[in-house]
């Protein structure tokens, strides 16, 4: 077959255009492997031509594993046609705006949109907001209050900026040691803190970040995490940095990393964009490297697209090969709703990249898309099942 008909089949298929006798021939394209290079340049030069190209990202590493995803543009079809995803040699994944593993794809079915239930407004996105708690226990909640001094604690000046960060300044090295505080995010919350050494820390929804206020604790800068953040370390030899979550210790002296510790997750994952860090005195990361810690203890270290794993602070979800349920716990932290299942679900996985500004009813309609899952939203409940496709 030439590459010309098989980029005429290829622009059928995205245009959702082709006659069951057309599709039969593109299935044939896919399996023979002598066609998969050229199935592969024809969707990476059309790409940046797909719809809603913005919302997602070409999964490269994953070419070797499952060889492409094919995005279907959601338009009428020519003819009633069918296709089987669930190819023994793993040669493509049908998607449409969202990756997802492999399933059934019926080419005249379209997604039913969410349903709402009850309460028809929308369920919106979270914002920057937090709660500082201070050494007497008093809580201040910075969304609430003005710019400027907050408070002064152990030497400690502690001020509100204009872009809503939290900025903690020394004016007395002497301060009392002992003096913690605690900043913590709701569901639905973020919020980004410069400690009193100049290291930046944004948390994501529902985390805690606690601290002594001058940040030194015999001769270290430790902290306590609980949930997510996202730190840039200032240099400090003298001072090794230190963060304790769950079931890890990391340390390090100057480098940028992500820690997602959520007690309702099943590993706590640890990611490294520069630098260097020791995870529980044993486990060196480089650059590149994510770490996962089980219930166990166990460690393990893998290679990962680390901006992915830092995605929520540039306010956006991404998601790797993620089942429904944990694409379901970002939403719901995030958007501060309760997730409720009916029903089983396939081992299907999703990959995509999609935004957190959206109103959450956008966000569940470009998963439905897949044609795997379905919604429906009733007041700040969202329930999810599984989307069985009939078939005549």
């Amino acid at each position: 077959m030439t590459p010309q008909r098989i980029s005429y089949l290829y622009r059928l298929y995205l245009d959702r255009n082709m006659s069951s006798s057309e599709l039969e021939e593109f299935q044939q394209v896919i399996l023979n492997p002598d066609h998969q290079k050229i199935l592969h340049q024809q969707i990476e030069e059309h790409w940046d031509g797909l719809a809603d190209n913005s919302l997602l990202e070409l999964p490269q590493a994953k070419m070797n594993k499952v060889f492409n995803a094919i995005v279907a543009h959601p338009q009428p079809v020519a003819k009633r046609g069918k296709f089987w995803a669930s190819i023994a040699i793993a040669a493509a994944v049908v998607v449409a705006v969202f990756g997802v593993g492999l399933f059934y794809y019926d080419l005249n079915l379209k997604p039913q949109p969410t349903e709402h239930l009850a309460n028809k407004n929308e369920i919106t996105p979270g914002i920057q907001a937090a709660t500082l708690t201070l050494a007497n226990g008093k809580k201040i909640r910075l969304d609430d209050t003005a710019n400027g001094l907050l408070a002064k604690e152990a030497g400690v000046m502690i001020t509100k900026s204009a872009n809503g960060q939290l900025i903690y300044e020394i004016k007395d090295a002497d301060g009392d040691t002992s003096k913690i505080n605690t900043l913590s995010t709701a569901k639905g919350e973020t919020y980004q803190l410069r400690l009193p050494d100049g290291s930046l820390v944004w948390l994501n929804a529902a985390s805690s970040l606690t601290y002594p206020v001058n940040l030194n604790e015999r001769g270290k800068r430790s902290v306590k995490l609980d949930g997510e953040g996202y730190f840039e370390i200032t240099k400090d030899k003298a001072h090794p940095f230190v963060v304790e979550s769950k079931r890890q210790q990391i340390e390090v002296l100057g480098t940028h990393f992500n820690v997602s510790s959520y007690s309702d997750e099943p590993v706590v994952r640890t990611s490294l964009l520069e630098g260097s860090i020791q995870i529980n005195g044993k486990t060196v990361l480089k650059p590149g490297e994510q770490s996962s810690v089980d219930p166990t203890g166990n460690i393990a270290v893998k290679e990962v697209n680390v901006n992915k794993s830092v995605a929520w602070k540039n306010g956006k979800f991404a998601f790797e090969d993620e089942n429904i349920e944990g694409v379901m716990r970002k939403l719901a932290r995030w958007y501060n709703v309760e997730i409720i299942y009916q029903g089983d679900f396939y081992q299907r996985t999703f990959t995509g990249t999609i935004s957190r500004h959206d109103d959450i009813s956008r966000i569940l309609d470009k998963i439905a898309y897949t044609q795997a899952v379905r919604f429906k939203i009733d007041g700040r409940r969202i329930y999810v099942s599984r989307n069985e496709i009939i078939t005549n």
